[in-house]
């Protein structure tokens, strides 16, 4: 991707999902902006643009591209279309009824997969997901996400053995633009 379609690309996402409004976090910190992932899902050219974008930072040995609930469901499918790569889709917590599974879609077990979803903060919900998958059996080394924000995400999933591969980190956000 050009530096200018990448700087056009940034502004768009940072016109479609970065909000400025009050937002609580899951640990009770509030924020006065936000990333809206549904803003950006909701606009079909640029989840199209953002996954063909993201295309790109999937390592060439990677066999499921697996995307953590809610947020990361429809970015993984718009990029399971882009790639041509299987989906799987991980839950917090087993389904409490059917098949009370926590892992759907793509069989996962002894496949190289990597993880996909919406921002990355703290990289805690990532984690938690890696767990998940290699408690299934899936060998997980690589997160993706839309968007990064500096809040030890990072340096926390690489203790783990996790490379995170951000699109866009929030010094790319055009300046004024809402952060998550």
């Amino acid at each position: 991707m050009t530096l200018t379609t990448a700087r056009s690309l940034a502004a768009r996402v940072a016109e479609t999902a970065c909000v400025s409004d009050r937002f609580i976090l899951p640990d009770g910190r509030v924020l006065d902006s936000y990333f809206d992932e549904y803003r950006l899902a909701a606009d079909p050219r640029l989840l199209r643009d953002v996954a063909d974008a993201m295309a790109a930072l999937v390592p060439e040995d990677a066999e499921v591209l697996a995307g953590i609930e809610l947020g990361g469901v429809p970015l993984v499918v718009a990029l399971s279309a882009a790639t041509g790569l299987p989906t799987a889709f991980v839950r917090r917590l087993p389904k409490r009824y059917g098949s009370a599974r926590q892992v759907e879609g793509a069989d996962v077990e002894g496949r190289r997969v990597v993880l996909v979803d919406d921002v990355v903060r703290s990289g805690g919900q990532l984690l938690a997901m890696t767990r998940i998958l290699r408690i299934a059996g899936a060998p997980v080394s690589d997160g993706l996400c839309v968007l990064e924000r500096p809040c030890g995400g990072r340096l926390l999933l690489h203790g783990h053995g996790v490379t995170l591969r951000p699109l866009l980190t929030e010094a790319d956000l055009p300046s004024g633009g809402a952060a998550p």
